[in-house]
This record gives C-alpha cells, structure tokens and sequence, in this order.
C-alpha cells in the first residue's frame, strides 16, 4: 500500500502549472484545457483542476498539507535553491527528526511539503510503548543548501519523487482514525494532545496525518473552493473505487499504480 497522485483543485490551471514548473520543479506528464498532470518523469504525483472563480479555503474539512518525497536529502536541496532563486515564498522550515521539510502555499493556498527522509536507523528512539518518535525543531536551511556547494540550479526535480504522505483537516479525529485504520489498514504510530494523528503501513512514520487545528465539528469542504478533490492509495485488492472519509475527504483507491508519463 503506498499512496499515489493527489488531485487538487486550483482556480487558475496556467498559473498554478507555472508555479509547479518554476518553483517546485515538476514537468507536465499530461494536459489538456482544464486539468494537468505533474510529476518528475516517472510517478503521477499531482493531478490539477480548474475551476474557474474558485473561492479561497476556509474553515472547513479538507486539505493540510501534501507532502512531496524527494528521494535523497541533496534532491530536497536542489528543491530549496529553486525556491531560492524564484523568490518563492515559504511558511515554515523543520527537522522532524525523522526528516527535514519545507512548507510553503501553492497560489491557491493549498499547503505543500517539501520534504527527505533521513534513513531509518537515524530515526530518534521512540519511548517505550511507542511506535515512533517525531519532533519539530528549525530546519537549518543554510547547512542543506551548504551541501550542494558551487552547484549551478537544476530547474527540474529529478525521477523518484514521489507522494510521501498527506495532511488532512478533519472534523471528528477518533471517527477519522477509526475509519482509516478500518477501512485502509493504516496503524496509528503516534498522536499529538488529543488533535492530531499520525498513520502509516509497514512502519513508517506516517503516510496520513489528521488533525483538528480548524475545530472540533468543522464542516465538509464546499464544492466551490480550491483545496482537495482526492487523494490516491495504492494496491488496493479489489475493485477500484472512491469513498468518503467522515469529514467528508474523498479517497481514490485504485489496485495498481496510476499511467505515468
């Protein structure tokens, strides 16, 4: 099981493609007048859809973050000094112990991370009776751009970017986690004060994160606003279908990996 790409809806699709190409590094596997496909040569890992006059999220269920795996912590570099060099904005910087992120908006809002993993015998050690131990401390960005040396930008993101987990605004944490856990196998590694959970398969430290930082009972996410329209899980046994988490997050569960470019 492992996730695949994650469809997002956008109110622009030529802006948004500019800022992915530009900022991020993606290239276009796909496009036509209303939805473009994006990813690094090999996966899917975004699926973009207009929708004219699409108005800002609010507080609502919905998208957090999605969260792009850079294959190696010199990749996740190169993705820093792109953003660097475009003048791109970001929201935050952290090293989770478990890996270094960046966090910054698309210009719809919708939130991204950028992120490495650091091997799993680096993880910190989680307390007895934990699953996994995570952090958040400042990213120093000056030590991982310092990494790259004398290097000129590389303006595309290299193969093997992948999905590596997603963020979600929720309005019933324990429903959600109930669902999840029932519905995709997903276990629970490890939970913040009651308002956020983290899940994985096959030990990693998390391919779903839930949260209820927007309020206990928020509504769905309205048809008319930019944020998630799906995300992809993959190796699904079965027939291929879509079904709605609690808060109302669509889910796309397909049984093998999605046409790439």
């Amino acid at each position: 099981m492992n996730l695949g790409p994650t469809h997002l809806i956008v109110s622009h699709l030529d802006r948004s493609v500019a800022f992915y190409q530009d900022a991020i590094g993606l290239q276009v596997h796909r496009r036509d007048d209303d939805e473009a496909v994006l990813g690094a040569g090999e996966d899917d890992v975004l699926v973009l859809r207009q929708q004219p006059g699409a108005r800002p999220a609010g507080r609502h269920a919905g998208l957090y973050h999605v969260a792009l795996l850079f294959p190696t912590r010199e990749e996740l570099a190169r993705a820093v000094h792109r953003l660097a060099v475009t003048r791109t904005p970001i929201e935050g910087a952290s090293d989770h112990g478990v890996s270094e992120a960046v966090y910054l908006p698309d210009p719809d809002g919708n939130g991204i991370e950028l992120y490495a993993d650091r091997p799993r015998d680096q993880w910190p050690t989680p307390e007895p009776g934990e699953k996994i131990a995570m952090f958040t401390a400042p990213l120093d960005l000056h030590a991982l751009l310092g990494i790259l040396g004398d290097e000129p930008l590389i303006p595309r993101a290299a193969p093997g970017l992948t999905v590596g987990h997603m963020h979600l605004h929720v309005s019933d944490l324990d429903a959600a986690v109930e669902f999840y856990t029932r519905e995709l196998g997903l276990d629970v590694m490890t939970t913040m004060g009651g308002v956020a959970a983290f899940l994985s398969w096959d030990g990693y430290h998390h391919h779903l994160g839930l949260n209820t930082w927007r309020g206990v009972g928020i509504p769905d996410k309205p048809d008319d606003a930019v944020g998630l329209d799906s995300f992809t899980v993959v190796g699904v046994d079965g027939v291929e279908r879509r079904v709605q988490d609690p808060s109302g997050n669509v889910v796309l569960l397909t049984a093998g990996r999605p046409v790439t470019a």
